[in-house]
């Protein structure tokens, strides 16, 4: 199975390819987009499926050897996260069809949208993919790059000046990353990862020390970790609601995933796992008081991201198997969750006219069925009984009271402190949005999308007045339910999803599979190369 690999990459830049050639035919974008993107959902099911069954899958990109060339591994959490990721971004391209994201102006070319859409994919499923540092570096750029694309969708002010700040913050922390890989290298004459994970050792302890802070830093910017979170509450609310889905979803999370996969892989044991317990606490409660501070749902979804990637980060320095098991969970569950809120967002917008709490009301006697959309995975993300994100918050808060100590405890007692503080906030919202009776009707609405069909010669993302905004658009309303249910099935297979968590954290506590594998170069029954996808060696 490990011809497969490149594959969720690949597929990803050809079919961008295509597009950006067939750009003025938004019907063949669209079946191209849908088709790669269908396909690389089934490849990541179908990795994930030999990744817990034989164990890491790896290929050396050229025939290289592991310790020279690029070699990408699928492992359990890998190829989990990259499945989930791809169910995430298909049915978000959906959500964009139905809201008419490409109609965004004569001046602007209708091929921007579904190519770089495919190129942020293929940067994500590269990034999960990657064995080595310096590919891992490659993954961001290319995700990072697409993202400035679509966070200015339109050329507004507002979203100019927010992408300028992600600009600007991205290529910092790139520049960090980029100067601890030339460090590491310099340390131990390699970027593998597998490679690392044994020279590493051999290292001075002051100069491992400082090569993991650069990592970390690098990597907490774009996972948003306090005190480097700053950015986001200010640049993603501003993006289309179907480009804030997919990034609140997924680019925080490859930022999460890199912090695990360099803590658990390159410093195991980490003489840094205090300060880890503290960013998480940090993280958890500041972002949560700036969403109970907040009456916009957009700012308020902003803030509670950044408060969450603490419960990640929190299982990451508890380090056990216990823990870990519990922060890809709950990565799974709030990429799934966070994502679906952002789409509910969106349709809020359009049904209501603003997502102002001030100029919101009605919405549950108004749509119902858009007040259980966001009822269900609004509750999930507060962690009320028996939805995933609880059962990820009890493995988490589990995993800390194992651990003993002051600071774990302390962390243990603000992450339940946050999780009512989300409750709070997801209860304020639903109070003014859904259940206070709307105080006003105004006579003329407006939107700042075209809920279905063109309106050419407005640019997309400018205010166009429309005369109703009442009904949802069905193609909008169907991706939003499926991952409304998807999030809301994630309760009924819990067991089986956990299961695969444990043996995830089992196999990044324990390293040698994934070691021994990547350093057999090619020999072990689980490697091959691009070159000769046929043969097992």
């Amino acid at each position: 199975m490990s011809f497969l690999i490149p594959l969720p990459v690949v597929l990803a830049l050809l079919g961008a390819g295509v597009c950006l050639a067939l750009g003025q035919n938004a019907r063949v974008q669209r079946v191209i987009s849908f088709t790669t993107l269908s396909i690389i959902v089934a490849v990541a099911g179908v990795l994930l499926w030999a990744a817990d069954r034989h164990g890491p899958q790896v290929v050396y990109v050229g025939g290289w050897p592991a310790r020279m060339g690029i070699v990408l591994v699928a492992d359990r959490l890998s190829a989990l996260l990259l499945l989930v990721s791809a169910i995430v971004t298909l049915c978000v391209l959906a959500y964009s069809v139905g809201q008419g994201i490409i109609e965004f102006g004569r001046d602007t070319p209708l091929s921007v949208f579904y190519p770089t859409y495919l190129v942020l994919s293929a940067g994500v499923s590269n990034a999960f993919l990657s064995g080595d540092l310096f590919n891992l570096y490659v993954g961001f750029e290319v995700l990072l790059a697409a993202s400035y694309v679509l966070i200015t969708l339109g050329g507004t002010g507002p979203r100019v000046r927010a992408g300028t700040t992600y600009v600007v913050v991205s290529v910092l922390s790139s520049m960090v990353f980029l100067i601890a890989i030339a460090g590491v290298y310099a340390a131990t004459g390699t970027v593998n990862m597998a490679d690392l994970a044994v020279k590493l050792q051999e290292v001075p302890e002051g100069v491992r020390v400082v090569l993991q802070l650069m990592l970390l830093t690098a990597f907490s910017i774009k996972a948003a970790v306090f005190p480097l979170s700053a950015w986001l509450p200010d640049s993603y609310p501003t993006a289309p609601a179907p480009v804030t889905a997919v990034f609140a979803g997924l680019l925080t999370k490859v930022g999460v995933y890199a912090i695990m996969r360099v803590q658990t892989l390159l410093f195991p044991d980490s003489p840094l796992s205090d300060l880890l317990l503290w960013a998480a606490l940090l993280t958890m409660f500041i972002g949560i008081l700036g969403a109970v501070a907040q009456s916009d749902i957009k700012r308020m979804l902003s803030f509670t991201l950044v408060s969450h990637i603490g419960y990640m980060v929190f299982g990451v320095a508890v380090a056990s198997d216990l823990g870990l098991a519990g922060a890809i969970f709950y990565i799974v569950h709030h990429i799934t969750i966070q994502t679906t809120l952002f789409l509910v967002t969106g349709l809020i917008e359009i049904r209501g006219g603003s997502t102002s709490l001030e100029h919101l009301g009605g919405l549950a006697k108004a749509a119902p069925v858009l007040a259980l959309m966001f009822f269900l995975p609004a509750m999930n993300l507060s962690g009320i009984p028996p939805f995933s994100g609880f059962l990820g918050k009890v493995a988490l808060v589990q995993a800390g009271v194992d651990r003993a100590g002051w600071l774990t405890y302390l962390v243990v007692g603000v992450s339940i402190v946050t999780s009512l503080l989300t409750l709070y906030a997801i209860a304020k919202t639903w109070n003014r949005a859904f259940w206070r009776p709307r105080t006003e009707e105004p006579d003329e609405l407006t939107e700042s999308v075209p809920s279905s069909g063109t309106k050419s010669g407005a640019p997309w993302g400018d205010t166009v007045a429309v005369t109703s905004v009442r009904s949802l658009p069905r193609a909008m309303v169907v991706p939003t339910l499926t991952l409304v249910s998807l999030g809301t099935a994630l309760t009924f297979v819990a067991g089986p999803l956990f299961g695969i968590t444990e043996r995830a954290a089992e196999e990044l506590r324990d390293r040698t599979p994934y070691i021994e594998t990547v350093l057999d170069d090619g020999s072990s029954p689980g490697a091959q190369t691009v070159d000769d996808p046929g043969a097992d060696r």
